[in-house]
């Protein structure tokens, strides 16, 4: 990774990035990049991280607003040697003050803002080495100040040491760090993933845009695929507002996206204008989280190719994709289109098993029954930074607890019904999520929160934080019994850095305690 861009530019890609504002680490230098102007910036800003003092074998932090240039300033530590630990700034400070008291590194990139808040709350500094990249600090170096001019030879280290760290969404509670190596990030998903597959591939002419969250693992990964094949374009949005976003992908259509489930929402007006920028694209991609079927057509319907593709993945930082499903127009109009929203498809062939298994004895339970799903895949991480009595609690033999609640399917497809720490007795909350957010067109997402006492309290996020009663009344017909709803607006919801409501955040805000269900295997 550290000379990704350097080996791109050689073989004579001409890929070109348009940006929907400048990088953070280079705010003077426009929206539009090639790969041999990106591989420079990387070389550039890896001397700047040396000439501050980062060496091999250094963790190095990323804190920052959201954008593609967390993945240089990864790819630049990488090519000193040292581990990248990427990290949002959306985190809660607390949560962000143990994740790096857990880390330990050597150096923390970050801004002004992130620091001040990161000062207010920890004993001490956070790190030996402090680099800011928007403006100077007390006590920090500006990366703008520091010098580019003296190149690093790229050091490689052995493809089982650490490659990377990132961290998990946080649903549940206090992020975990996931450490992936070269072998198990770069060549078991990587590299499955650059293969130019019929339909599904990236192809040459393709302009590809991602509206994502660029400190998560899946990104670092997606940058490794889309650099190695060099399609003619790539469309990067760092936020997820209609009004900034429509100008860019217009300009620049997109024939393949990927996205945020919670950016796919935001960005869904977008589909109803008459020059609408989905109108060329082949082949929609999501994970982190299921998108809802009325997303799902609006996309594949904006869409004027014969036959758009939405491919869904499932998976989680420690493992990579696990299982994928496709999605055409004629299957999201289905009749059974809610009820099997949740079914996420079968395993990677050749790649990836999968299991479920009784929650208490860990005794596979037979095809059709709800489990605790467990799964095997040669891209499993290293282990969690700081908790390793909490990774080898969940490793069940050879198997990977995922933590997830769900069913597998006498053909091998999996349905995910909750993750174990939020489950309810006879109920589904994201089936019963699901229901209602078909049932109510108003609804920009439902949350089902299990409550210590009485009915489970169901949140509805609306534009304006209002919603009619009489539709929720029809809405919740022949459902479990729920209570009254809280209606909130989008930003009234916390969430994590990949736009996921954290539930247990939520539940505290809404009732004072956290919600019902068990911790175990988080």
């Amino acid at each position: 990774m550290g000379t990704l861009f350097d080996e791109a530019a050689a073989g004579g890609a001409r890929t070109v990035v348009h940006l929907d504002r400048p990088f953070d680490i280079a705010p003077r230098s426009g929206t539009r990049w090639t790969v041999t102007e990106l591989a420079g910036l990387v070389r550039a800003t890896a001397a700047r991280l040396a000439d501050a003092g980062v060496r091999p074998g250094d963790r190095v932090a990323i804190v920052k607003d959201n954008h593609w240039d967390y993945d240089l300033l990864a790819c630049a530590a990488v090519r000193l040697g040292a581990v990248p630990a990427q990290l949002s700034a959306r985190l809660d400070t607390a949560d962000l003050v143990t994740l790096l008291e857990r880390l330990r590194p050597a150096a923390l990139v970050t801004t002004s803002a992130v620091l001040a808040r990161c000062r207010d709350t920890a004993a001490g500094e956070p790190a030996r080495i402090l680099v800011t990249v928007d403006s100077a600090a007390p006590g920090a170096v500006h990366l703008a100040a520091l010098d580019a001019s003296r190149p690093r030879v790229p050091v490689r280290r052995h493809d089982d040491e650490p490659l990377v760290i990132h961290h998990t969404s946080g649903t549940t509670g206090v992020p975990k760090l996931v450490v992936h190596s070269t072998r198990t990030l770069v060549h078991k998903l990587a590299r499955f993933e650059a293969v130019r597959y019929p339909g599904i591939g990236i192809r040459p002419d393709d302009v590809l845009a991602n509206a994502s969250a660029y400190g998560h693992g899946r990104t670092f990964c997606w940058t490794a695929v889309v650099v190695s094949l060099a399609p003619t374009g790539i469309v990067v949005l760092s936020g997820d507002d209609p009004e900034t976003a429509d100008p860019l992908l217009r300009a620049h259509p997109p024939t393949v996206v990927e996205a945020l489930p919670a950016s796919y929402i935001r960005l869904r007006s977008l589909t109803t204008r008459l020059d609408n920028p989905f109108r060329d694209v082949r082949l929609y991609i999501s994970t982190y989280d299921a998108v809802h079927p009325p997303a799902l057509r609006a996309y594949l319907t904006a869409s004027r190719r014969a036959h758009p593709l939405w491919m869904q993945g499932w998976g989680q930082t420690e493992t990579g994709p696990l299982t994928f499903r496709f999605h055409t127009r004629r299957s999201s109009l289905a009749p059974d289109a809610e009820t099997t929203a949740r079914r996420l498809g079968r395993p990677v062939p050749g790649r990836t098993r999968l299991r479920a298994v009784d929650p208490d004895t860990l005794r596979p339970v037979p095809r059709g029954r709800l489990g605790l799903l467990l799964v095997r895949t040669p891209a499993l991480a290293l282990g969690y930074v700081g908790e390793e009595d909490r990774w080898d609690a969940k490793r069940v033999g050879d198997w990977w607890s995922t933590g997830d609640m769900g069913v597998h399917h006498r053909d091998g497809s999996v349905s995910i019904l909750d993750r174990a720490a939020d489950a309810l007795p006879g109920m589904s909350c994201l089936r019963t999520e699901d229901v209602l957010e078909q049932r109510l067109p108003q609804a920009l997402e439902c949350v089902i929160l299990g409550a210590p006492d009485g009915d489970p309290l169901p949140v509805v996020v609306t534009a304006d934080g209002r919603l009619d009663r009489d539709a929720w009344k029809q809405a919740t017909h022949g459902l479990p019994a729920l209570h009254d709803p809280a209606v909130l607006t989008w930003d009234e919801v916390p969430r994590t850095g990949t736009g996921k409501v954290r539930r247990a955040a939520l539940a505290r805000q809404l009732t004072g305690t956290a919600p019902a269900g068990t911790g175990r295997w988080t």
